[in-house]
C-alpha cells in the first residue's frame, strides 16, 4: 500500500494567538492542479497499464535476469513507485486540508482503491526477489556499479524474507490493506469533527489544547475538563478503532511469525531491538533526574501546592505572554538556519514563498503538523496549525528541517530517498535546536533566558520522556489484546499505568484524563511510532554536542549524512560524527545535555 503522510510533532504542544499576518496555505499544483486535470487521468491510467506490464514482463523471471536486466526492473518500478506516489500524495495532502469534507473523503477513498487495484500485480516483486539466493543477488552488484548503490534497499526488503507469506495471501492482504486504511480515516475523520465549549466560545481540538497553554489556570482547567468530557463521550469508538487496529496487527504479526508486536516497526526503521531497548531502558532511568525533577521546579515556580495535569505545559509565571507573527517566526527560524549554513536557508526559502506551507487552523483541518516528502521529483510540504506562540516557532522549525532533510535526500531516488523514522527526526530535531540555541545567544537577560531554557527543557521531556511512556503504553495495550477485547477502562487503565511513573510525584490526575490517549494519531496510524522521537532528540543532543566540541567541518558532514537519505545504515551515517547508537552509553551523553539544561534551571534558583 502507499500510504499517506504522517503527523510528526505532538498535537498537545500547540499555542495561540490572533493577528497572526498572512498565513500560508498550500499550492498543491505542483502535483496536480485539481481532482479532475487531464494529467491526472493520464497518469492513473499509466500506473494501471505500467503495473500490468511489469508483472507481465517480470513475474516469475526475475532470477533468470543479469544484473543489467535487473537494473531496468528496479527502474521501471522506481517510475510507477514515483507516478503511485505524486497520485496518492495530491489526494492525501488535499484530504489533511479538510478531512471533514465529504466530497475530498471520498475522493482520497476512490484513488486508495484504485492505487490498490493497479498496485496488486507488483505484490510478486519482493516476494520474488526474496526467493532468489544470496549468490546471485551478490553477483548482480558486484557486476554492475549503478545497481550497486541499490544495495541498501535490497537488504531492507530481504530482511522481511522470514516473514513473507505465500504470493497468493501477499496479494490478498494487500487488497484488504484499503479496509485498514478506512479505520485510520474513521479516526481522523472523528477527530477533527469533535467541538469543544470553552468559556462560552465554540473550538476545534487545536484550539482547545491551546488552551492548556494558556497563563490563565482556570482557562486551562476548563479546557482540560472539556477534552476529558469530549474525549469519554467518544470513548467507545476509540476504543473500537484500537482494539480493531491492535487485532489487525496481532493476526498479521502471528501468520508471519513475527516475534514481538514492535518487530516490524524496528524492521521498517531498519534498527536493532536491542538498540531500541536500551534508548527506553536508559530514558525510563532517568525519570526522576529529567521529568521529576523539573516538574518539582515548575510546582515551585507557579506556587501549587499539588500540580493538576492542566498545569503540565503551563507558562511560567515570569514568562510574559505574547503573540509570535507568522513573519517574525519565519525571520527567526530562517537566521537561525542562515547562521548553521547558508545552504541551509537557501533550501527552506521555497517553503515560505512557493505554497509549501499550509499554516493556518481551519474548520476540519488535521490537527498537529507533519512535513510529507511526497516523490523525489517534486518537492515536500509542510502543514502546520500554526497559533502564535514560541512553541509554535519551534514547531515550524523542527518541519522545515524534515523538509530541509527531505530536498536533500531527494536525490536518492524513490527506493532510497526515504529515511527510517529513526533517522527522519535528525534534521526537524537539529532544526529546533538551532533555532532555541539562537534564540538563548540572543536573550537579553537571565529572566528571559530561564523562560528559554524551560520551555527547551519542556519540549524535552514531551518528545524523550512523554514519547517512551507513549511507548510502553502502546506495548502494553498490543499485549494486552493478545488475551481479548479492550473495554474503555482497560485502555484507560493502561493509560494511567505509565502517566505517574513518567510524569512523576508532583501530579495529581483529575477524572476523564484518563480518557487522553484516545487523540494520539500515531497510536492508530503507525504503532509504535514514537519511540523514534525519543531517538531523534537523544541523536541530536549527541550531534549537537559535536559540533559544540568540533566545528570545523562539521557542515559538510551533516549535509553529506542528509542527502545520503535512506541509504545508509544508522551506524554508518554516525561513524563520521564518531558517535554509535548501538553503545548503550550513546543514550546517556543525549539525556545528559536535558540535564544539563535543568542544573542551570536549579542553580538560578539559589
Amino acid at each position: 500500500m502507499f500510504q499517506l503522510p504522517l503527523p510528526v510533532h505532538d498535537a498537545d504542544a500547540a499555542a495561540g494567538g490572533r493577528d497572526l499576518g498572512n498565513l500560508p496555505e498550500w499550492d498543491l499544483s505542483d502535483l496536480y492542479a485539481a481532482p479532475d486535470a487531464p494529467e491526472l487521468k493520464r497518469d492513473l491510467d499509466w500506473l494501471e497499464q505500467a503495473c500490468a506490464s511489469f508483472a507481465q514482463d517480470y513475474e516469475g523471471k526475475l532470477a533468470s535476469l543479469d544484473a543489467a536486466g535487473f537494473l531496468e526492473v528496479i527502474r521501471r518500478h522506481e517510475r510507477i513507485e514515483g507516478i503511485a506516489g505524486r497520485i496518492m500524495s495530491f489526494a492525501g495532502l488535499r484530504y489533511y486540508q479538510q478531512t471533514t469534507d465529504s466530497e475530498r473523503a471520498k475522493f482520497l477513498s476512490d484513488i486508495q482503491e484504485k492505487i490498490t487495484v493497479y498496485t496488486t500485480p507488483l505484490v510478486f516483486f519482493t516476494l520474488e526477489l526474496n526467493r532468489i539466493d544470496d549468490a546471485t543477488i551478490e553477483g548482480w552488484l558486484s557486476a554492475d556499479t549503478d545497481l550497486a548503490r541499490y544495495r541498501p534497499a535490497l537488504r531492507r526488503i530481504r530482511a522481511m524474507k522470514p516473514y513473507q507469506l505465500s504470493d497468493e495471501l501477499e496479494k490478498f492482504l494487500h487488497d484488504l490493506g484499503v479496509v485498514g486504511d478506512a479505520w485510520e480515516r474513521l479516526f481522523d475523520e472523528t477527530i477533527a469533527g469533535l467541538t469543544f465549549e470553552v468559556d462560552g466560545e465554540e473550538l476545534g481540538i487545536e484550539g482547545t489544547l491551546n488552551y492548556l497553554t494558556d497563563p490563565d489556570r482556570d482557562k486551562r482547567e476548563a479546557a482540560a475538563r472539556e477534552l476529558a468530557r469530549v474525549f469519554s463521550e467518544r470513548v467507545r469508538t476509540f476504543a473500537r478503532v484500537h482494539n480493531t487496529q491492535a487485532k489487525e496487527k496481532q493476526i498479521m504479526d502471528r501468520w508471519r511469525g513475527m516475534p514481538s508486536a514492535q518487530a516490524a516497526r524496528h524492521l521498517s526503521n531498519d534498527v536493532e531491538a536491542e538498540v531500541v531497548q536500551a534508548l527506553r531502558d536508559a530514558v525510563v532511568a532517568a525519570y526522576p533526574r529529567l521529568s521529576h525533577r523539573y516538574y518539582a521546579l515548575k510546582q515551585k515556580w507557579l506556587g501549587l501546592d499539588r500540580m493538576q495535569i492542566w498545569d503540565r505545559n503551563a507558562p511560567l509565571p515570569m514568562d510574559t505572554p505574547r503573540t509570535v507573527t507568522w513573519p517574525e517566526a519565519r525571520e527567526t527560524v530562517m537566521n537561525a538556519y542562515a547562521e548553521f549554513d547558508p545552504r541551509m536557508a537557501d533550501i527552506a526559502t521555497p517553503f515560505f514563498d512557493k505554497g509549501w506551507i499550509d499554516a493556518a487552523v481551519k474548520p476540519g483541518k488535521a490537527p498537529g503538523a507533519f512535513a510529507h516528502p511526497t516523490v523525489t521529483d517534486v518537492h515536500p510540504y509542510v502543514m502546520l496549525n500554526y497559533l502564535g506562540k514560541p512553541r509554535d516557532v519551534m514547531t515550524l522549525a523542527h518541519e522545515l528541517g524534515h523538509g530541509v532533510h527531505q530536498v536533500l535526500a531527494a536525490g536518492q531516488g524513490e527506493m532510497l530517498a526515504s529515511t527510517p523514522l529513526t533517522l527522519a527526526e535528525t534534521a526537524s530535531v537539529f532544526g529546533e535546536m538551532l533555532t532555541f540555541q539562537r534564540m538563548l545567544d540572543h536573550a537579553k537577560d537571565d529572566a528571559e533566558r530561564k523562560v528559554l531554557l524551560a520551555g527547551k527543557v519542556e519540549d524535552m521531556i514531551n518528545t524523550v520522556v512523554r514519547q517512551i511512556a507513549f511507548y510502553d503504553f502502546e506495548c502494553k495495550l498490543h499485549e494486552a489484546r493478545r488475551g481479548g477485547e479492550l473495554t474503555p477502562d482497560d485502555i484507560n487503565a493502561l493509560w494511567m499505568s505509565v502517566q505517574a511513573e513518567s510524569l512523576g510525584p508532583a501530579f495529581d490526575y483529575m477524572e476523564g484524563y484518563e480518557t487522553f490517549w484516545a487523540y494520539i494519531p500515531h497510536f492508530v496510524h503507525s504503532p509504535f511510532y514514537v519511540y523514534a522521537y525519543a531517538f531523534g532528540d537523544g541523536l541530536v543532543n549527541a550531534l549537537y554536542a559535536a559540533y559544540r566540541d568540533a566545528p570545523e567541518g562539521f557542515q559538510d558532514k551533516y549535509f553529506d549524512m542528509l542527502k545520503a537519505g535512506g541509504s545508509k545504515h544508522h551506524t554508518e551515517l554516525l561513524a563520521p560524527f564518531g558517535l554509535d547508537a548501538t553503545d548503550p552509553k550513546f543514550w546517556d551523553k543525549g539525556l545528559s545535555m536535558i540535564e544539563g539544561f535543568i542544573d542551570e534551571l536549579e542553580a538560578m534558583e539559589t
